[in-house]
């Protein structure tokens, strides 16, 4: 018999876990925050570049996320259940999946200027952010490496490091930007490859910390020892649960991408609004995606005990959180857009009024889907949780670009309701993701353990 665990144990163990894990999402983009921010008061048509570039690293980089993802699910099961060896093995494939991922990535970052100008960009735009791109793009490596141990620490509730370690990358990545941006110090003014330079050095120095931090504290695990030998069995597996995250993470993120691609083509002070207002919504969205993330290992622990009641139960507590503070969000957004957008805009910049306009709009229409944003994101979490990865692929990839997209183009252009059209378009596409995610998990997934024998608490 299970011990059945009471909603308030539920809602300390989820803020336990989930405060840590949002505050280290939100330190980590605390790091393309302060970019944008010193790239905004250095010169707007270079934050236009790195708002490019930045958006195809992101791209990549979550898309490889998936295999680090896999750990969280798989190794909270497994910690739970006391197969302590499956632990090290699932996590050490998804190192080595991430540098297969990270070595194919690296040609499209190298020649990304090209392909800008292929996507309808501005000359000057691509090559700036084929320049960032020439450098930051080596971070990708770090960046996959620190992935696969924030999620084996997060699903051995070991959230707290992962957030020290991202504070104190947000405060190098500060200082170095602060020096090779502006040139200051002595340092040479570098603009845009300066805040290259700044992103390598945050995450090699976070790929270290947390690296030793897993080797001294979690010994019994020994994930370096002998790291270089194969174990083909979890690799397929960490890789069988992954590519569908991945997938997933790339359907949702380039759909984002899509909307700074067509918010390039109605020019470049609509591009710098639109960047400066995903910053702002992305620092909402990454309390959510800290809540997800803690839905997953509870989820997945929930799964190792045989818990299908305190599944339920988790589930239902976690996404009132999650509501809560969707409610919070939209007065933000409504009350005060203006001073939000105005943080990343020298008060000298001549274009700084019009970028402020623009954004508004862009924040009123955000407003409209943090409810459906966070209800998709939530979905996942707990999908991922209980190891249900490739329908919520599909549902992703055709909500988001079946819909989304479509809906985002034609709003914007033929109907000509421009930066607030492309985004009303987002906003529907996540709604549909959001409803049947949703159903998947309340309706298919739950119902499905319970026919296959899950203990459930009474």
């Amino acid at each position: 018999m299970v011990t059945q665990i009471s909603h308030k144990a539920h809602v300390r163990a989820i803020l336990v876990l989930g405060v840590p894990l949002i505050g280290s999402h939100l330190a980590q983009f605390a790091v393309t925050l302060t970019d944008a921010v010193m790239l905004g008061w250095y010169d707007v048509q270079v934050l236009a570049q790195q708002v490019l570039g930045g958006m195809l690293f992101f791209t990549l980089f979550i898309m490889g996320s998936g295999f680090a993802w896999a750990v969280m699910p798989m190794v909270a099961e497994a910690e739970s259940a006391g197969r302590v060896t499956e632990v090290r093995r699932v996590t050490r494939m998804a190192q080595w999946l991430s540098v297969l991922f990270g070595s194919v990535c690296m040609p499209v970052f190298w020649w990304s200027g090209p392909l800008l100008l292929a996507a309808g960009q501005e000359p000057a735009v691509a090559q700036g952010a084929q320049d960032y791109l020439r450098i930051a793009g080596w971070a990708i490596f770090p960046a996959l490496f620190v992935m696969v141990l924030k999620s084996y620490l997060s699903a051995l509730e070991r959230a707290q490091v992962v957030l020290w370690v991202t504070v104190a990358a947000v405060v190098v990545n500060i200082v170095v930007n602060y020096a090779l941006i502006f040139g200051n110090w002595g340092a040479p003014e570098m603009g845009i490859k300066g805040a290259a330079i700044a992103s390598l050095v945050v995450q090699a120095v976070s790929a270290l910390g947390l690296g030793i931090y897993a080797a001294v504290v979690t010994p019994e695990h020994a994930l370096f020892a002998r790291v270089w030998r194969p174990d083909w069995e979890a690799f397929r597996a960490v890789f069988r649960l992954g590519w569908p995250i991945g997938i997933t993470n790339l359907a949702e993120v380039g759909l984002f991408a899509a909307s700074s691609l067509m918010m390039g083509w109605l020019g470049t002070l609509q591009l710098a609004a639109h960047g400066i207002a995903l910053q702002v919504t992305s620092a909402m969205f990454m309390v959510h995606l800290g809540l997800s993330n803690a839905a997953t290992v509870r989820a997945g622990r929930a799964l190792g005990r045989g818990d299908l009641h305190g599944l339920r139960r988790g589930g239902v507590v976690i996404i009132v959180i999650s509501a809560i503070m969707v409610a919070l969000t939209v007065a933000l957004f409504l009350l005060a857009p203006a001073p939000l957008m105005a943080l990343f805009l020298s008060p000298d910049d001549p274009d700084r009024a019009a970028v402020v306009a623009i954004g508004v709009g862009l924040l009123a229409a955000a407003a409209l889907f943090q409810l459906v944003d966070a209800a998709q994101v939530m979905a996942l979490g707990l999908l991922r949780g209980v190891q249900d990865t490739r329908v919520p692929m599909v549902i992703a990839t055709l909500s988001y670009w079946a819909v989304g997209v479509p809906i985002s183009y034609v709003l914007g252009f033929p109907l000509g309701l421009g930066g607030v059209g492309i985004w009303l378009g987002l906003a529907i596409g996540l709604a549909l993701a959001g409803v049947f995610m949703m159903w998947r998990f309340w309706r298919i997934s739950l119902p499905r353990l319970d026919a296959a024998g899950l203990v459930s608490a009474e």
